[in-house]
């Protein structure tokens, strides 16, 4: 509950403080991802559409796939409405967090600049608030172990993918496959941010947009149907009486899905927003808005919509996760559906492995300081091979319990920042405006 206050409460408040400038300014925000207001002259090492591809990474994987899958067994279709709802609220809590990332960071040495929720705490609040900013930090820093994303992975791959006389010990099984994993990330993180940028910018809208395709092609059997399906997910969400919890599970199921899902008011997505290259901190909030409303409105959706139109999830009893949703494509689609959604799987949990590893080794930066930045690498890897060999349930819920605990320091550091946003945004958009003008 303290979370549902905090997290729903904050995208009220920042929506109303906004005037929801955020909302009205949606045009805008797309029109900065194609580019022409990118300017070399500026700070930063990622471009807008680099920013928000590599945060994109870091929310568009397992949390549609499998955390979809995991709120409507657990909520029924009433969670999908509580999903939705952080993810408009998160439009505008991410509008104030990814703009305070920029406005609020660090330089080094070499001229490279470090942003997150920490930098906004320690730059915008002052040294007396560091606490609050290791707080972030240490949550941050097991929030985005890769165990959840190895996990699910494995479980795909064992479980749909290879043929039963091949898994003798699921064991060694789990195993080998983490070594092979192990060794595909560190292929790419070992080569910094760029090529984690790089990587992402060229690997998330494909898989996104192929991952579309797919869930359309099983909606487009089931059109009469969609309307009774939102039907109840909207009359669930307020009378869930077939849902263990009753009303305040559900929301708080959906909630903390959508959360995972989007990230909006975890600060997280501050921490690649935070790197990206303009010296416009409204900018990159406009940029970072749209997270939500790709991730959760659109990817999520499209899972969630699947899921209830093959109605296995009431039937499949014991089956959750990433293999609910391997079983729908493939009663769906066939064979051929399950592969697809498996080599989905595989290259929207990597790049999720990519971001994360960048998030993880600026929070231990943070705590440990530059100079054993180094030793996170191994860390991070180790993360993945125990994610391959360890229970569902222990890994997601660790994984939420993190997440809640970097909301209190990202949501307190926006609240209290808040004025400096809504003053640069109205100085921001009173410029936007004059130029139209003209």
């Amino acid at each position: 509950m303290p979370m549902i206050f905090l997290l729903v409460g904050g995208g009220l408040f920042f929506s109303f403080y906004s005037r929801f400038v955020p909302f009205r300014y949606l045009g805008h925000g797309l029109s900065l991802l194609t580019g022409k207001h990118d300017k070399e002259s500026e700070h930063g090492q990622l471009t807008h559409s680099q920013a928000l591809s590599t945060a994109l990474a870091g929310t568009v994987g397992m949390g549609n796939i499998a955390g979809v899958a995991l709120a409507i067994t657990a909520g029924g279709p009433g969670a999908v409405f509580w999903m939705w709802l952080t993810a408009l609220l998160g439009v505008s809590t991410k509008f104030f967090t990814c703009s305070l990332g920029v406005m609020f960071r660090r330089t080094d040495e070499v001229g490279q600049v470090h942003g997150g929720p920490m930098f906004v705490i320690t730059e915008g609040l002052g040294q007396k608030w560091k606490p609050l900013a290791l707080l972030f930090a240490f949550a941050g820093l097991f929030g985005t172990i890769p165990s959840f994303q190895a996990n699910q992975l494995t479980a795909a791959v064992r479980e749909e993918l290879v043929p039963d006389s091949w898994v003798n010990s699921p064991t060694l099984f789990n195993a080998v496959l983490a070594i092979v994993l192990t060794l595909l990330v560190a292929g790419v993180i070992l080569g910094g941010l760029k090529r984690v940028a790089h990587v992402t910018s060229r690997l998330v809208p494909t898989m996104a947009v192929t991952y579309l395709l797919m869930t359309l092609a099983v909606l487009a059997n089931h059109i009469p149907e969609l309307p009774g399906l939102f039907q109840s997910i909207f009359t669930e969400a307020f009378a869930p009486q077939a849902v263990t919890g009753g009303l305040l599970g559900v929301i708080i199921i959906g909630v903390s899905r959508g959360v995972f899902s989007n990230e909006a008011g975890i600060g997280t997505e501050v921490l690649a927003h935070g790197a990206a290259k303009t010296d416009e901190p409204i900018r990159e909030g406009l940029v970072g808005m749209m997270g939500p409303i790709i991730d959760t409105l659109i990817i999520c959706t499209c899972t969630a919509l699947v899921i209830l139109a093959s109605g296995m999830w009431q039937n499949v009893e014991g089956v959750k996760g990433v293999e609910l949703t391997m079983q729908v494509f493939g009663q769906e689609l066939g064979p051929f559906g399950q592969i697809l959604l498996a080599i989905q799987i595989l290259f929207l949990a990597t790049s999720t492995m990519f971001t994360y590893w960048y998030y993880g080794e600026k929070c231990f930066a943070f705590l440990f300081g530059e100079a054993k930045r180094k030793y996170y690498k191994w860390f991070y890897l180790a993360m993945i091979i125990i994610g391959c060999m360890v229970t569902l349930d222990i890994v997601f819920n660790f994984m939420i319990g993190m997440y809640g605990l970097m909301a209190i320091p990202t949501m307190t550091s926006a609240f209290l920042l808040a004025p400096k946003v809504k003053q640069a945004a109205r100085i921001y958009f009173a410029k936007l405006q004059d130029e139209a003008a003209k």
